[in-house]
């Protein structure tokens, strides 16, 4: 409060004034230490690094080699030995019960474990005794027969041919995959340099088959176990995510699986265009064991969600070829350039010129390419055989209807390779270079129309979509619903 109010000199006043008032400033006072503090402050072990020459340093010094004299006078004398206890040497039964303890490298037989040694009842064998019965196990390597594994295997080459000769009536053996794991059983045998007879073999042949050889009286005989094996495709569904590929892997589509979803997408929309908050839907081939084993196969549908869009492709199989197919049986479109029906050399394009032969001024309705005579002229794209005869100045002519209101003219061949009404496809040969009709020599004349009107066929892409129908059609409905009908895992 003397602070705050600015007081302290006054209240030192009044504290003067009620006592004796002081006859000088008053004397300081020093206390007198004890021997104990003086002990105290004696520093025995000073810094040596510091202070070096004064009297609290050689203090230090003294002290540091005080120390040394006293640890070099109670030392030991280095000049006399040292002697310890030692056990005694073990020697006789002693040594081999104590050696027959021990805990020896496996170089010098080390084992372990309480064992007793050799006594006189123990006689020594002449022979080493076999086991009556091995089990073994063996892979079938690749580029190597069934017979040939087994006889490595220590069985006798006749017994190897017979086995073989069984499982190849039941499977090609050129079926059997390498590594196929090979459970053997040998039995006794007569002589050490004799084979061990077969008595038992098993080894998975197929995924559905397992096959078995045992000897019954003195004969091998095959036995087949067929293996039940639920075919139910895998149906995996999870959300887009930042990455497609990443979130499929992780929901456990495999890798194959995922690259084939994404080139079957892409065909029909960009892959960029895929939203994090879309929907995948995969399914895919299964095959699982009754044994627990699993395989997967090849992708069967094709699915994506979300944002007002769906897109459904189904894999499906025609003419002997996989495509992929949406939900009303629409394939791929596809694009392509004009297959030139021959291989040469273009000798007159498209448009206005005098005629070779005629030698007037006429339209050239459509390519002429030169090439050797006999040479295989094929068709641009599928289409229908509308006309395949002669055609005066075209002499041997060939013209095919296609889908869109396309047709194809072939003339001057030497040979045609087709019929009226005929179905061709693309690349399948149709004729033969030829110069027949009004020619100078081995060419084909190439034409294309559109609904009726002459085009130039090399300027034209053509474009295809695959639509099922009739028969086919109702097969790929039947493979859509029953792929709809499969549960998501």
């Amino acid at each position: 409060m003397r602070s705050e109010q600015g007081l302290g000199g006054a209240g030192g006043a009044a504290a003067a004034a009620f006592g004796r008032a002081p006859l000088g400033p008053a004397p300081r006072l020093t206390p007198v230490p004890g021997w104990r503090e003086a002990i105290e402050r004696i520093d025995l072990v000073p810094d040596l690094g510091t202070d070096i020459g004064s009297r609290t340093w050689w203090r230090g010094a003294a002290t540091c080699v005080a120390l040394i004299a006293t640890t070099w006078q109670l030392a030991p004398a280095l000049d006399r030995p040292i002697y310890g206890v030692a056990a005694p040497t073990l020697t006789g039964s002693d040594w081999d019960e104590a050696r027959a303890q021990s805990i020896a490298p496996l170089a010098l037989g080390g084992n372990s474990g309480r064992r007793f040694a050799p006594t006189a009842a123990v006689v020594p064998l002449n022979d080493t005794p076999e086991r009556p019965v091995l089990e073994l196990q063996a892979s079938l390597p690749s580029g190597d027969g069934l017979a040939a594994a087994l006889e490595r295997s220590g069985v006798a080459a006749a017994e190897a041919a017979r086995v073989a000769d069984l499982v190849a009536g039941r499977v090609p053996l050129g079926d059997l995959r390498p590594g196929t794991q090979l459970d053997l059983t040998l039995g006794r045998r007569p002589l050490k340099d004799a084979p061990r007879p077969l008595e038992k073999l098993a080894f998975r042949a197929r995924f559905d088959l397992s096959l078995q050889v045992a000897r019954v009286a003195d004969t091998l005989a095959l036995t087949a176990v067929p293996i039940a094996i639920d075919r139910t495709p895998l149906r995996i569904q999870g959300r887009v995510g930042p990455s497609l590929y990443r979130s499929a892997r992780a929901a456990g589509v495999p890798a194959k699986a995922v690259e084939a979803f994404l080139r079957s997408v892409a065909s029909r929309m960009p892959v960029s265009r895929i939203g994090a908050d879309q929907t995948f839907d995969v399914i895919v081939e299964q095959a699982r064991a009754a044994t627990g084993e699993v395989q997967l196969g090849k992708l069967l549908y094709a699915g994506l969600s979300g944002d007002g869009s769906k897109l459904q492709l189904v894999r499906f199989e025609q003419d002997g070829k996989d495509s992929w197919f949406d939900a009303r049986g629409v394939g791929d479109r596809r694009s392509s350039g004009a297959l030139m029906p021959v291989a040469g050399r273009l000798t007159s394009g498209f448009g206005l010129r005098r005629h070779p032969v005629l030698g007037i001024a006429r339209m050239h309705k459509g390519l002429d390419i030169a090439a050797p005579s006999g040479a295989p002229i094929r068709a641009p794209m599928d289409g229908v055989v509308q006309m395949a005869g002669w055609a005066g100045g075209y002499g041997r002519f060939v013209k095919l209807r296609h889908a869109g209101g396309m047709a194809t003219g072939f003339g001057h061949m030497s040979r045609i390779a087709v019929q009226n009404g005929e179905t061709v496809r693309r690349g399948e040969v149709i004729g033969y270079v030829g110069s027949t009709g009004l020619s100078t020599g081995p060419h084909l004349h190439y034409e294309l129309w559109k609904n009726g009107v002459p085009i130039n066929p090399g300027k034209v892409t053509f474009e295809s979509v695959q639509q099922l129908s009739g028969g086919a059609l109702q097969r790929f409905k039947s493979t859509f619903a029953r792929l709809m009908a499969v549960q998501a895992r």
